[in-house]
């Protein structure tokens, strides 16, 4: 059954809309649920504007009939909360931990479980999979963000969203390459900040304080958002670099 404790320290909305989520999950999907893991800013108490509320269901396999049943539960979460659940088989978790490893040393370092037992507990993810997967997601948010400034600079608002949605993805490579050079910090926040600073890149810190305003206000001084995202991208492109050094 859920367990009634795991939703403590949330938002009212965010603690129903989850209570339901997962007993509507419990009763659609039977015993095809194994775990509903609740991860990200949400599961550390964080969540701000521009936040969704991240989950991680977990399967012993997939039925339609009984997947079909979850549909409308899905979407009321979706409107109420901005719920995003991911669905994975068991058999599937080491696969996909090593496919998606920064996703998923991120939800292993940061997550509650809602219901069942915790099935990241018995999950390693191969230190040649992780440089590799951290470098990839490095090279991602380069190109990505390199065409955000190119297409909505003129925009700034535009460009304060981009800013707000790459601080999840940079923490969580930035917490992951710290436990890779074997110093984690307290946060994927805190290493992000150690990472950048390491750097030396003139105005590292009023960039990620930009980017942590945007991601918590949605709103930017003028003139802010174009500076912060070509220091980042330096940022980026000099992290990208110190994990190509990491030895598999």
């Amino acid at each position: 059954m859920p367990d009634p404790t795991m939703t403590d320290g949330l938002p009212a909305t965010v603690e129903t809309a989850l209570r339901e989520f997962v007993a509507a999950a419990h009763r659609a999907l039977g015993e095809d649920l194994i775990s509903v893991l609740l991860f990200g800013s949400a599961a550390e108490g964080r969540l701000r504007a521009a936040s969704d509320v991240n989950v991680l269901v977990v399967l012993a396999r997939f039925t339609p009939a009984r997947a079909d049943a979850l549909r409308e539960p899905v979407r009321a979460a979706r409107a109420a909360i901005d719920l995003r659940p991911m669905f994975v088989l068991a058999s599937e978790l080491p696969a996909a931990a090593e496919a998606f490893a920064v996703k998923f040393e991120g939800i292993r370092r940061r997550h509650r479980v809602l219901f069942g037992q915790d099935p990241l507990a018995a999950v390693r993810i191969p230190r040649t999979a992780a440089i590799a997967r951290l470098r990839q997601v490095l090279l991602n948010q380069l190109l990505r963000l390199r065409a955000s400034y190119i297409e909505t600079s003129l925009r700034e608002e535009q460009l304060t969203v981009a800013l707000a949605e790459a601080a999840g993805p940079l923490r969580a490579a930035a917490a992951t390459l710290r436990e890779l050079e074997g110093s984690p910090a307290a946060s994927p926040k805190e290493a992000l900040q150690h990472a950048a600073a390491a750097t030396g890149i003139s105005g590292w810190e009023q960039a990620l304080a930009h980017m942590s305003q945007a991601r918590e206000t949605c709103f930017l001084p003028a003139g802010a958002a174009a500076p912060a995202m070509l220091t980042l991208l330096e940022v980026i492109a000099a992290l990208r670099d110190r994990a190509g050094r990491q030895v598999p």
